[in-house]
């Protein structure tokens, strides 16, 4: 069984996943989100600091563990997102020079060295599938 990643599902536009993802990650980066993580934090030291009971710190360490939990899957898919992205720009420069490369040099007056970087921009064009 393979796991793809949703950027690899589907190419035409984005799913609720994607959408989702998207929206979550422009909610982290905003500063009231920001604001919440370090009253969290405050929170927790307060509890701590007061010497409420063991449920109240555990309340207010779980809510910790699971915020960092999602942050955490979603720094993943951003990453993964951004990944692809860039490997689809570059897949887009290499079939630009294979082009341009077909198109400046003449079948016959292909050299050596031409024909090693025509070979190596082939390869390199779809090597992320291969990893």
């Amino acid at each position: 069984m393979v796991i793809r990643h949703p950027s690899e599902r589907s190419r035409s536009g984005k799913g609720r996943f994607e959408r989702l993802a998207e929206a979550a990650s422009n909610l982290t980066s905003a500063p009231a989100f920001y604001a919440l993580c370090v009253l969290l934090v405050v929170a927790f030291y307060a509890v701590h600091a007061a010497g409420l009971s063991v449920s109240w710190q555990i309340l207010v360490g779980d809510t910790m563990t699971a915020l960092n939990l999602l942050l955490l899957a979603l720094l993943k898919n951003t990453e993964r997102r951004a990944e692809h992205a860039v490997q689809r720009k570059l897949d887009a420069i290499a079939v630009a020079l294979l082009r341009q490369i077909d198109g400046q040099v003449p079948e016959g007056a292909r050299t050596e060295e031409t024909e090693r970087v025509r070979a190596e921009l082939d390869q390199a064009i779809g090597m992320e599938e291969e990893v």
